[in-house]
């Protein structure tokens, strides 16, 4: 992952709104959340969501699809997993840390 787009990423989830945002899809896993769950789950207004959620895409830390009149948004695992994969190349120098990393989550979406 390249250093710019390390920081975007961070820059987009260093905010209160986003974060509850991202975390929300995060929880919610491969089949996403449409706008107004999230906003429900959030307490974020749907007018400043839909700015956050642009945010969001731009640094590719969510996607989004429509499906029927609804725009589902799910969080953008591979996007996630760069990420940390980046925060902790060379965790700890090479020697083994405590706790041990679990795998990463998996971008595979849940059967329906």
């Amino acid at each position: 992952m390249e250093t710019k787009t390390v920081v975007t990423a961070l820059a987009a989830l260093a905010q209160d709104s986003r974060l509850a945002i991202f975390r929300a899809l995060v929880q919610a896993g491969p089949a996403g959340l449409a706008a107004g769950r999230i906003s429900e789950l959030t307490g974020i207004a749907p007018s400043s969501l839909s700015f956050h959620l642009k945010e969001l895409s731009h640094a590719e830390m969510v996607s989004s699809q429509q499906a029927g009149r609804f725009v589902i948004y799910t969080a953008n695992f591979s996007t996630m997993n760069a990420l940390l994969g980046f925060l902790t190349e060379n965790c700890c120098g090479g020697n083994p840390c405590s706790p041990v990393c679990t795998p990463a989550c998996s971008t595979e979406k849940e059967p329906s």
